[in-house]
């Protein structure tokens, strides 16, 4: 698998289906491989604050979530056409997974995880959730109650091939950081606002916006006081980061051995 570094942080290249087949091929091993959908708040994230880059140590792979990644990407040789968006990785993975393959919906709400249940059943009569979680967790990646416990052995009782985790950033970083280990086998992806996406709980900016990498200012203007200071301050960051180490011609490319 071919990768290449943007801020330091590793991405793989590939596109949707390139990556639909790389988890099947994972789901068949005996072990947890763990997938992070990354943005640019991730990789500005990862650069910026040694904690939270600790935390995604619990990643095996980081896939470029976000157009302005892709550019990137694309100037270290990538030839990439579009993004691999977390919202829509879900969709059409689970809209045509093979029957046989299991999954499990770790957070969001109850309401949210039963809408995804329920068009997911219709657009694929062989999908089967093997179960869910929908439930508290904090920045910790503690799940709230006896669920902490509880909830691991449900997953390793049930072994499902792929464990869908919404929280959200840092939640499900924290939270895949802290139970990997504990985990037998299966494919753990985090989605974060693809649980919402596709329930049809929150909107998603039309293509023309995410084509041209402004996802962003069509979730800022949907959600104004609780994503704004968050934008402000890792997309500045983002665009300091590509400057500074971009001057020392470390912005991007190929990953160091």
């Amino acid at each position: 698998m071919n990768t290449l570094r943007v801020l330091e942080t590793p991405l793989l290249v590939m596109d949707y289906d390139q990556l639909a087949a790389q988890c099947l091929a994972w789901a068949r091993q005996p072990r947890v491989v763990a997938v992070e959908f990354a943005n640019t708040h991730i990789v500005t994230q990862m650069r910026h604050d040694p904690a939270f880059r600790e935390l995604m140590r619990g990643y095996d792979h980081l896939v470029p979530d976000g157009m302005p990644l892709v550019w990137c990407l694309n100037r270290a040789g990538a030839r990439m056409g579009d993004r691999v968006y977390g919202p829509t990785f879900m969709e059409r993975f689970l809209a045509a997974a093979p029957p046989g393959t299991t999954h499990y919906l770790l957070g969001g709400s109850e309401e949210c995880g039963g809408r995804l249940r329920e068009m997911f059943a219709r657009r694929n009569p062989h999908l089967e959730f093997a179960g869910g979680f929908h439930g508290a967790c904090n920045t910790e990646g503690v799940l709230a109650g006896d669920a902490e416990k509880q909830v691991v052995e449900d997953i390793n009782r049930l072994s499902p091939d792929f464990l869908w985790v919404g929280f959200g950033t840092p939640k499900q970083q924290a939270w895949t950081r802290r139970h990997k280990h504990l985990l037998h086998r299966g494919v753990v992806l985090t989605v974060g606002f693809a649980f919402d996406a596709n329930a049809g709980l929150k909107p998603d900016a039309p293509a023309w916006m995410q084509g041209r990498g402004l996802t962003w200012l069509y979730r800022l203007a949907s959600e104004p006081r609780r994503l704004g200071p968050r934008y402000v301050k890792w997309n500045s960051l983002f665009l300091f980061y590509l400057l500074f180490d971009g001057l020392r011609g470390r912005a991007w490319g190929r990953t160091e051995r």
